[in-house]
């Protein structure tokens, strides 16, 4: 896997960000989802090298970064801190100005960082998800069950932490075999890589952190977004699983229509990790949107 990519790690924002690089031209940013790392994007990530500079990095508290202590208000897992880090990431890089393709966690940064860094982002494509806050204020009981990690993960520590550490291969495949697609679009060689990461000191505790963030200082600031009119005014595509739980539970356009004023989207033919179950259709969309004229 990324074989002519080469791994790196930077200090930013007070954290060791874990990062692999390939291509050559604009900077394009690519940030993964839970319960993974940045090894999602090895179906897709040499191809889109071969137009962009590709920067795959692992979110903090996952992969190979950083998994600094939390505080009581969960601000140092808050996805404002995150999207910093990865900010920070890319002009440390040299791209003050650059593309992101985002899945899941890391589309929820990437939310954050349009939302604070609008600037920065010429592009955004976020895969299978809704906004943060419409997805817990319309939650239903088909949402939670489905999303069941979602209200595991939040209770207080060390419950969910002391599970996750006793089996982390039952949790990986309790996540992500569970699906629509279930273990099938995992090669081996990722899903050791994952396993590898959750049993990292400390993973744990910083994922149920990044969860308990969502549902607390993460709002907070998504609603203060709404409550102020701040629209986000970056290009957004959309994307996400016809077979996942995003599309049944949520109308995606219409909810990012609430936040964003330059929305396209589509649902796609899988489930809802789409770069490894349908990475071919994902880059005939991405690299369509990506570049095409300004």
């Amino acid at each position: 896997m990324f074989a002519e990519f080469k791994k790196r790690e930077s200090q930013v924002n007070g954290v060791s960000i874990n990062y692999r690089i390939g291509g050559t031209g604009p900077g394009l940013l690519l940030l993964h989802g839970h319960p993974q790392t940045h090894v999602i994007w090895h179906k897709v990530a040499a191809q889109l090298a071969r137009h962009f500079t590709v920067v795959a990095a692992d979110l903090r508290g996952y992969g190979d970064s950083s998994k600094p202590s939390s505080d009581e208000l969960h601000q140092t897992y808050s996805k404002r801190a995150m999207a910093q880090d990865n900010v920070e990431l890319m002009q440390s890089l040299g791209f003050d100005n650059f593309d992101v393709l985002a899945h899941d966690r890391g589309a929820r940064v990437a939310h954050r960082m349009v939302a604070d860094h609008g600037s920065a982002v010429r592009r955004l494509i976020m895969l299978d998800i809704a906004p943060t806050l419409a997805m817990y204020s319309q939650t239903t009981e088909a949402f939670a069950r489905a999303y069941w990690h979602w209200f595991f993960l939040i209770r207080p520590a060390p419950l969910p932490e002391r599970l996750l550490e006793a089996d982390p291969e039952f949790y990986l495949r309790s996540v992500m075999g569970t699906r629509s697609a279930g273990m099938q679009p995992f090669t081996d060689e990722a899903f050791a890589e994952y396993l590898r990461c959750l049993k990292l000191p400390g993973t744990a505790r910083a994922i149920c952190e990044d969860y308990r963030a969502s549902a607390a200082i993460d709002l907070q600031h998504d609603q203060h977004d709404r409550d102020s009119g701040q629209r986000v005014n970056t290009p957004l595509l959309v994307l996400w699983g016809a077979e996942g739980v995003v599309g049944r539970c949520f109308d995606p356009l219409h909810e990012w229509r609430q936040v964003a004023t330059n929305v396209q989207g589509k649902a796609l033919p899988c489930g809802h990790y789409i770069p490894e179950e349908a990475p071919e259709l994902l880059l005939a969309e991405a690299l369509a949107f990506l570049t095409q004229p300004a």
